[in-house]
């Protein structure tokens, strides 16, 4: 069994930074591509960046590319998300996986964390 857990969500202004987490436990960590995903208020959950496992290859939504950046410290079975530039279409609850790609591109989740809110607002 894999066990994950977020932290770093909370409120920021548009335009700030923040960095959640997603400690991993359970399994071997660097043997599970590791993807974030999110879920804004009245819309369903969408594909937000991952990385995988040997930290050789990443992906990420148009929607965040060139803001966000996914990394991961295998030795410390944790997973980061640097979101820089924030909007307030950026507030979700923001959820870390752990999972594969598939085909080289397609990343497909496993094992899901219980998420973490972000809120960005004046």
């Amino acid at each position: 069994q894999v066990q994950l857990v977020e932290s770093g969500g909370g409120l920021v202004q548009p335009g700030e930074p923040l960095r959640p987490s997603c400690t991993v436990s359970g399994r071997t960590f660097n043997t599970y591509t590791v993807g974030w995903f999110r879920r804004a208020p009245g819309k369903e959950r969408e594909f937000v960046a991952a990385i995988s496992r040997d930290t050789d290859k990443e992906k990420y939504a148009d929607s965040v590319k060139g803001r966000f950046t996914v990394s991961r410290d295998n030795a410390k079975n944790t997973a980061f998300l640097q979101m820089n530039a924030l909007k307030p279409e950026d507030t979700a609850v923001y959820y870390c996986s752990a999972g594969t790609f598939i085909l080289g591109t397609n990343y497909i989740a496993t094992y899901w964390g219980q998420g973490t809110q972000v809120t960005v607002s004046s």
